[in-house]
């Protein structure tokens, strides 16, 4: 029998490269937790320990997501809605603590300060994210999945926040612009919360209904 994506083995298969894209996502974002928060508190770098936090973060939405596609006890749409809900505070979490971070380094004149690793760290990132989120994406249509569309969003942000980094590193470094990095910051924060409160407000309609 020819597999179809509508098959039920299709689906399958699709389920599977789901579950294998957040086993990555999750160890990718625990091994770039651990180098960004070293790396931070070791040249007392505020932008980096907020790097490492974002992380940490985005790996809750991973196990989410990992729970959403391996569950078996519950229905397709509980463990549906649910994974959305747990993506959309993950989203206002990291918006709430990227703006609380900006606005102090801004208020302080804190400046981005220099660390060989978390510089690779964020090279790396903003080259493996921007491929995550988007196999996500695409495979959040084929499979109707709100919630790793939204956790693709997220990992795509990841991206964002590690070309922020390294933009507010080089500004500084060459024209002296200390301030690039945290209104950058700033801006990323209120599109984060903007989409948080609408996927959360989209599955609280789902539910009324």
């Amino acid at each position: 029998m020819v597999m179809t994506e509508g098959s039920g083995a299709g689906v399958e298969a699709l389920r599977r490269r789901a579950v294998r894209l957040e086993y990555f996502t999750i160890g990718w974002n625990v091994l770039e937790a651990v180098v960004a928060l070293a790396a931070g508190v070791a040249s007392s770098s505020i932008a980096l320990v907020g790097f490492g936090l974002d992380s940490i973060i985005e790996t809750s939405s991973g196990v989410a997501l990992l729970w959403r596609f391996k569950q078996q006890t519950v229905s397709e749409r509980h463990a549906e809605s649910r994974a959305v809900k747990v993506v959309g505070t993950t989203f206002l979490a990291l918006a709430a603590y990227i703006g609380v971070e900006a606005g102090r380094n801004l208020w302080f004149r804190r400046m981005p300060e220099f660390s060989l690793p978390g510089f690779i760290l964020a090279i790396f990132s903003l080259v493996v994210m921007p491929i995550l989120g988007v196999a996500k994406r695409h495979l959040a249509h084929r499979l109707h999945s709100r919630a790793l569309a939204a956790d693709g969003l997220e990992t795509l942000l990841c991206a964002y926040l590690s070309a922020t980094l390294l933009v507010g590193l080089a500004l500084n470094g060459a024209v002296g612009w200390w301030w690039a990095d945290p209104l950058a910051a700033l801006a990323i924060a209120g599109f984060m919360v903007r989409e948080g409160v609408e996927i959360l407000r989209g599955e609280r309609g789902k539910d009324d209904d």
